[in-house]
Formats: structure tokens, sequence, C-alpha cells
């Protein structure tokens, strides 16, 4: 049997009851979109209380279909390996999984999140919102990408209104060694996930899956999600779901695009499958060389990327946030990755911006990075 698909704004007072109803089978089924436009109507399978529409890397649109079953057991294990079923803050847009987990997770235990004020992520917004949701009773969560976590922990009063959540989910992209450190030596409750729209949002914390998923990788590194957390499949996209859904031995399996390796059960990221870089016929894994150089003084953000180049094929280019928006030193930062992952990794330049182009909430646009490196590379690159 099927239902009906209703699109709703993603602003919380249209979202609340809309989701409500589409979880417990009164109402149909909802697709939050950052701004609906009205379109034809559409059915999906009656299992159905949510489709979240998403790019994924290949900047192309599909449709993730979220039984209710599942979102129920995301929430449910979230709760179970975190301090309880408590209240949220958004801080995340609730076009995207993460924003609508918290929604949900809100309401599953019986409230509504509180919300940061309109507009761009502020600190003294953040500050606000924290007390109000520290406040009353407990436990306390919220969810922020990287991004948003420089900037807590860049003003001081968000650090303290911090401190007081039970725990500060971090995900969207890969969390950074130092600015976990960072976080962790501020007293901040930091938990980081993993997962992706497919699998509503977060399931694996701290590089453990939680109650219910499974973690396979295979000799290529692949990285294969199972559980109960699992989407039922693209909305009109059979295509999508013979490739990315496989069944082995009755079990039904997520093959994510992303690479890591299991060391005594925890998963490690490695970055995607399509990341990896070729230099002079060197392969260079840029999660690696992101990992030091966010180390390196003064750097707030960072991303690795290949540039076309007429001797190596591809060069291996540094594009950063500084703190003061002065470029790191190229010869220490160089002889710094050389000497822990060899000399094709160390970047032949090192950019100096702004902001990062990021897609979704907070993770880095990596061909965006790359598109814009190649417009600021000043001159030939480093040999």
């Amino acid at each position: 049997m099927n239902r009906p698909l209703r699109d709703v704004p993603a602003r919380v007072p249209d979202l609340v009851p809309a989701l409500t109803a589409a979880l417990d089978g009164t109402g149909p089924a909802v697709r939050v979109l950052d701004d609906p436009s009205p379109g034809p109507a559409v059915d999906v399978p009656d299992q159905v209380a949510l489709v979240v529409r998403t790019s994924g890397s290949s900047g192309r649109a599909r449709d993730v279909m979220l039984p209710a079953a599942a979102l129920r057991a995301s929430a449910e294990a979230t709760a179970a390996r975190l301090a309880g079923p408590g209240a949220w803050l958004l801080a995340l847009p609730t076009h995207h999984v993460a924003g609508l987990q918290v929604v949900l997770r809100a309401l599953l235990a019986g409230g509504e999140p509180t919300t940061l004020p309109e507009g761009p992520f502020r600190a003294a917004g953040f500050v606000e919102a924290a007390h109000a949701t520290t406040a009353g009773p407990g436990p306390h969560y919220t969810s922020l990408v990287p991004t948003q976590l420089v900037r807590v922990l860049d003003a001081p009063a968000a650090t303290d209104a911090a401190r007081e959540f039970d725990a500060v989910l971090v995900g969207g992209a890969a969390c950074p060694a130092p600015l976990l450190a960072r976080a962790h030596a501020a007293g901040l409750h930091v938990v980081t996930t993993y997962g992706m729209t497919e699998t509503c949002g977060g399931c694996v914390y701290d590089g453990r899956p939680l109650d219910g998923v499974t973690v396979a990788v295979d000799a290529e590194q692949r990285v294969s999600l199972s559980g109960p957390v699992l989407a039922a499949g693209y909305l009109h996209r059979p295509d999508l779901d013979a490739t990315t859904f496989t069944t082995s031995a009755g079990r039904r399996w997520l093959r994510t695009a992303d690479r890591g390796r299991l060391d005594d059960g925890v998963l490690h990221v490695l970055g995607r499958l399509d990341d990896v870089l070729v230099t002079g016929g060197v392969k260079v894994d840029p999660l690696a060389v992101e990992e030091l150089l966010g180390a390196a003084p003064g750097v707030r953000e960072v991303c690795v990327v290949g540039v076309p180049d007429q001797h190596w094929g591809q060069s291996v280019v540094a594009v950063v946030v500084t703190q003061d928006g002065t470029a790191p030193p190229l010869t220490q930062l160089r002889a710094t990755v050389a000497a822990a992952l060899g000399p094709a990794s160390a970047p032949r330049q090192v950019l100096v911006v702004d902001e990062l182009p990021v897609r979704g909430p907070g993770k880095p646009d990596r061909r965006a990075v790359a598109r814009l490196a190649a417009q600021l590379m000043p001159g030939p690159p480093a040999r």
C-alpha cells in the first residue's frame, strides 16, 4: 500500500505537526524542502514517514525514503548510547537529515527543540539558545558541524554554554583531531558521529556502531552498514537502489562511498573512495594531509584538493582558513607532511581563503574548493 507525500517548508512550526502525524500514521509522509514549490502529487510506500532530499558528492539530487521504524530505531539507539531521551538545541538546517533528527529526537522524547535565532550561526545566538535549553529538565544535547564547533570554541561565552550539554554531537564532516582535542581540553562532552541520510543520520558514535548497527569494511576499504536504521531506498530511482543497497546472507546492507578501517571494532573513516589524489603516479590521502595541516599554528580549517598540473597530473594544494588571514609557511608545512606521509603528499601550494565552500550542513565541497584553488593559484607550484 502507498501513502501520499506532502512537501513541507523547513520551519520548525510547520515541521512539528507534520512529522508527528507522519510518524504515527495519521498524516501523509513528509518531504522537507528548503524552498518547497508546488509539484505533482506523489505517493510513497506506506512504511515511509520521511523523505529527505540530498545531493551527495555527485551534486545530483536524490530523495531518500526513511521508514518510521528506522527513524524510531535511530532515535532510540541514540538515547541508549547517550544519557537517555532529553532536551535538544537545534543548530542545524532542518532540510538535512542531521537537523531533522534533532527535531525527531526531541519529539520522541516528548518535547520540541529549542531553536537558534534566524540567520547565520553566531556565538551570541548559540549562548542564548543554549541557556534556554539547559535551564529545563535534562539530559541536554545539541548537534553541530565542525565549523560551528570552531566558532563555539573561539568565543569564551559560547564555550561555557556548550560545556553545560551532556553531549555535543559533531558530524556532517570529519572532525579534525586538533579540533577534537581542543574541544575535550575545554571540557566539552563531544561525541563524533558518522552516518548519512541513508542511515537516518549518524549511526556510528565515536567509532562504535549504535545498538543494532553493523559495520563492515571490505578489501578495498569500502565501508558498508547494516541495521534497522537503513532507508527504504530512493524515490523513483530503482537504478540507485540496485547499486547502493545489497543483500548478503539475508541481511540488507548499504554500500557507502567511504573508505575506512576497523580496529578492534572501532571504525576509522579515511575519506571517500573518489577523493584519493594521484600526483606523479603516487596516491595521496587528502584526509591524512588535512589532519597534519589542521594542527599547524593558526590554521582553523583546511581542505586538501588536487589541481590539474602538466607535470604531476594533479598538484596537491591546501586551501586553508587561518586565524589572522596569514598564510602559514609553505616550506615548514611541506617538511611536516613529507616526514609523516612522504614527499608526494606535501602540498605544493597553500592558499588562504575567508571560508571554505560547503555543501549540506558544513561539509566541505571538494569540487568547489578545487575550482576555487585553480582560480587562486598564483603561478607554477612548488617542485
